[in-house]
C-alpha cells in the first residue's frame, strides 16, 4: 500500500510544479505584453513630440526670418524717403522746368511722371492735357471713351488704354506742329486715325488715339501656411 501512496505524492508534486511553471509563463507573458504596449504609445507619443518640435521649430525659423526682414525695411524706409524727396525736390525737373512753378515743363517729378501715366481713368484730366497741347487750334470737339471692359481685363501693373478722339482746324503747318507737339508730350499717346480735309490754309483735322494709365498695385501683405 506504501507503494501507491508514494506514486501519487509524486503525481500531486509534478502536478504543483506544472501548476507554477504555468503561472510563471502567464506572468512573463503578461508582463511582456505590457511591456509592449508600453513601448508602443512611448514611440508614438515620441513621434507626436517629435513632429510638434520640429513644427515649432519651423514656425520660430519662418517668424525669425520676417521679423528680420521687417527690421530691415525699417532701415530701409528712412534712406528711402530721403531718397524720394531729392527726386521729387530736384531742381531742374526731369523736363528742365521747375519744381514750383506753372509752366506746361514745371512741377515735382512725381506730379510729371503722374501726368504721363497716371494710376487710374480720369478722362476730365486727359481732356485737360490734351486742351493744353491743342492751345492755339480751333478745337471743334474732344470726345472719350471709358472702356469698363478693357478696365476689368486689364492685368495688374499693366498699362490700361484710354481711347480718345478730337477735332481741329488748322493750317498745314499747324498740322505737322500739332504731330510734332504730341510726339514731345512725356504722355505717352498712340494715335489710331487721322482724317485730313480741306486745303492747306484751312485743315480740318479728326484724330482717333489712345493714351494709358497704369493701375497701381499696393502693397500686397500675404500669409503662409507652415507645414
Amino acid at each position: 500500500m506504501a507503494q501507491p501512496q508514494e506514486m501519487q505524492m509524486q503525481n500531486n508534486q509534478k502536478s504543483s510544479k506544472r501548476a507554477a511553471v504555468d503561472k510563471n509563463q502567464t506572468v512573463i507573458f503578461a508582463v511582456v505584453a505590457i511591456a509592449s504596449v508600453v513601448v508602443v504609445v512611448s514611440l508614438m507619443i515620441a513621434k507626436g513630440l517629435w513632429s510638434q518640435s520640429s513644427y515649432l521649430g519651423k514656425v520660430a525659423d519662418k517668424k525669425e526670418a520676417a521679423v528680420k526682414q521687417l527690421e530691415e525695411n525699417k532701415v530701409a524706409v528712412s534712406s528711402l524717403t530721403q531718397a524720394y524727396e531729392q527726386f521729387n525736390e530736384q531742381s531742374p525737373n526731369l523736363l528742365g522746368g521747375t519744381p514750383d512753378g506753372t509752366g506746361p515743363r514745371d512741377g515735382t517729378n512725381s506730379t510729371l511722371i503722374l501726368d504721363a501715366l497716371p494710376n487710374t481713368y480720369d478722362f476730365p484730366a486727359l481732356a485737360s492735357s490734351l486742351e493744353k497741347l491743342l492751345v492755339g487750334y480751333t478745337i471743334e470737339s474732344i470726345g472719350g471713351n471709358d472702356d469698363s471692359l478693357a478696365q476689368a481685363n486689364a492685368a495688374v501693373g499693366m498699362p490700361v488704354e484710354m481711347p480718345f478722339s478730337f477735332d481741329v482746324s488748322t493750317s498745314y503747318d499747324g498740322f505737322k506742329q500739332l504731330l510734332d507737339t504730341f510726339n514731345k508730350s512725356i504722355r505717352p499717346f498712340n494715335i489710331v486715325r487721322l482724317e485730313l480735309t480741306g486745303v492747306n490754309t484751312n485743315l480740318q483735322v479728326g484724330v482717333e488715339a489712345k493714351s494709358y494709365y497704369q493701375p497701381d498695385t499696393g502693397m500686397q501683405i500675404t500669409s503662409e501656411v507652415v507645414q
